[in-house]
């Protein structure tokens, strides 16, 4: 019977490895002796949306870094779509992609010679018509030939963002993708990452400083603090538990250490 017991909860804890798309479990990042990241645990279901907060030097992009295989762990697991990082990152990293305003394509080359590059890399079956399906979807049309060097700010982040569903991910990370933006463009972004969430089953994991898009595009908010998590729930329950109006009141609470509100 024992046997049997033991054999139902290995089939159980499969199922739900599988049925992850990020499992971070104990995870620590210590740079020399600062900890970076300091035993945070979360799992994120597949075809959710989920907002990683915090303030500078929280923890956020180096959780992200793991994530994605960049940076080693000095201790704790990570497992991306079923597969454990970085030792089997090579099965994965091409169902995964990673968007930020704050990283640069070659300036000299064109739009659509660093799509095709990306494209390259990621072996994207009928690379030409999916440039051209990104270029309409992301109105990218009128300056696919254009020097990325030479885009507008709001050009340049349809770009990265097109680099980013190049592969049409099952997982996308997001790195502040509506910074400096105006409000119709972020608006734009905003509406076209919900569309492919929901066409293509995605998940997203979206770390941002814009309170007003995580309540409006996330299911779940993690919060960090000094490479913690502070809390991890739905907008609508951390508004409940800290009496506050926006994230954004929540957010100035925890980074300036106020007890929550009565």
């Amino acid at each position: 019977m024992t046997i049997e017991i033991d054999k139902s909860r290995a089939v159980a804890a499969i199922g739900a490895e599988t049925s992850a798309a990020i499992k971070v479990a104990r995870l620590v990042k210590l740079y020399k002796t600062t900890r970076a990241v300091d035993d945070i645990s979360f799992t994120i279901a597949r075809g959710s949306i989920t907002g990683l907060l915090g303030g500078n030097g929280a923890g956020k992009t180096t959780t992200i870094a793991m994530i994605m295989g960049l940076v080693l762990p000095t201790s704790g697991r990570v497992s991306v779509l079923g597969c454990e990082m970085p030792a089997q990152s090579a099965e994965v990293l091409g169902r995964i992609n990673f968007e930020s305003p704050y990283v640069d394509m070659p300036m000299r080359l064109t739009v659509r010679q660093n799509l095709t590059v990306f494209g390259r890399l990621y072996a994207v079956k009928h690379l030409g018509e999916r440039i051209a399906q990104l270029a309409s979807d992301l109105d990218l049309t009128g300056f696919l030939d254009r020097a990325s060097g030479k885009l507008s700010a709001g050009q340049k982040t349809r770009v990265a963002l097109a680099k980013a569903l190049i592969n049409e991910p099952e997982l996308l990370l997001l790195d502040e993708p509506t910074a400096s933006l105006d409000p119709d463009t972020a608006d734009w972004i905003r509406q076209h990452l919900e569309t492919y969430r929901k066409t293509h089953n995605a998940t997203i994991l979206l770390a941002s400083h814009n309170m007003l898009e995580v309540e409006r595009l996330c299911d779940r908010v993690i919060i960090m603090k000094t490479g913690r998590i502070e809390d991890d729930d739905s907008p609508e329950n951390i508004l409940i538990r800290y009496n506050r109006a926006t994230l954004e009141e929540v957010f100035l609470d925890v980074a300036r250490g106020r007890e929550r509100a009565p």
